[in-house]
């Protein structure tokens, strides 16, 4: 089974769920979790956690992401893209720099509405199912962050940009907001999302090219370990006499003094990564955040053990 973690382009016309059931039969195993939704029309980074890296998906959910979109003014939509109904159709009286100080209005921290046709759940029920069915509930805002706008091309009614945001961000409301605040609507005309954490859309493989790889047999070279996910924390390898509270993911006693809350990558004394753990000043100790090991990785290393 491969543990880690791949950088996915995912193409149009595919869930996220789709990249993953196909991904699964690719690599012939069936531990796969995806990062975070792409709309099926939306296209770009989709890092996939293999194995024990499953553990991850939460983690990468919560980094900030980077897209670059196209906005369509004057045109409104109830799915807020080209791919909806037309609501409503309008002129656009305003002029190229008009435009771009609104924009670059939504930075910094906001209050966003998720659009009716999204996967969050309300009372049960899917949002994107009840309005299929015609229906329209209350949605509460939801606190989002924009850390950087750029246009990057200006071509009314259409208008290229690239932003970074934080999770839970809908770029198709964005695009919605922006053409309310304008007086002439607008709707998401094309999504690319290019980054998310370390990875890199440059770098990003498609299917196939993951397919070719594994018939190649150097589909691991393209695979980030749990490990390497966590380079920017430091390694605390622990003594011999810590390795049974390691393995049963106890808190074990720190041998050095450190900043409260200091995230590390910590090891039992048979150098074995264990898992993500925290320090906690008061107590004088590393608390477990993530375990990455199993016991079966422990049965093995002690059939090693002379």
């Amino acid at each position: 089974m491969i543990n880690g973690v791949i950088n996915i382009y995912k193409e149009k016309g595919y869930t996220s769920h789709d990249v993953v059931a196909k991904l699964r039969g690719i690599l012939r195993q069936k531990k796969i979790g995806h990062t975070g939704t792409l709309d099926p029309d939306a296209e770009g980074v989709l890092p996939v956690c293999l194995g024990k890296a499953t553990k991850l998906c939460d983690l990468l959910t919560d980094k900030r992401k980077t897209y670059e979109a196209v906005l369509h003014l004057g045109i409104s939509t109830d799915t807020q893209d080209m791919t909806g109904t037309v609501l409503e159709k309008r002129e656009v009286t305003a002029d190229p720099a008009t435009v771009r100080s609104c924009i670059e209005s939504f930075l910094g921290e906001q209050q966003q509405i998720p659009p009716m046709y999204s996967a969050l759940k309300v009372n049960g029920r899917k949002l994107y199912e009840l309005a299929r069915e015609g229906k329209e509930v209350e949605r509460k805002p939801r606190r989002v962050v924009f850390y950087h706008i750029e246009i990057l091309e200006t071509d009314l009614p259409l208008v290229r940009f690239r932003v970074t945001c934080s999770k839970g961000t809908y770029i198709r409301t964005l695009c919605h907001d922006i053409g309310r605040k304008l007086g002439c609507g607008g709707c998401m005309e094309s999504l690319l999302r290019t980054r998310v954490e370390r990875f890199d859309v440059k770098d990003a493989m498609r299917l196939s090219e993951v397919e070719a790889a594994v018939g190649e047999g150097c589909i691991l070279s393209h695979v980030v370990t749990i490990e390497q996910m966590f380079s920017e924390y430091g390694e605390i390898h622990a003594p011999a006499q810590f390795d049974k509270m390691l393995r049963n993911g106890n808190a074990v006693p720190a041998q050095e003094e450190m900043e409260d809350g200091t995230r590390v990558r910590m090891y039992d004394s048979g150098q074995r990564f264990i898992g993500l753990y925290e320090y906690e000043k008061k107590r004088e100790q590393f608390r477990l955040i993530t375990m990455f090991c199993t016991p079966e990785d422990f049965a093995e290393s002690r059939k090693e053990t002379p």
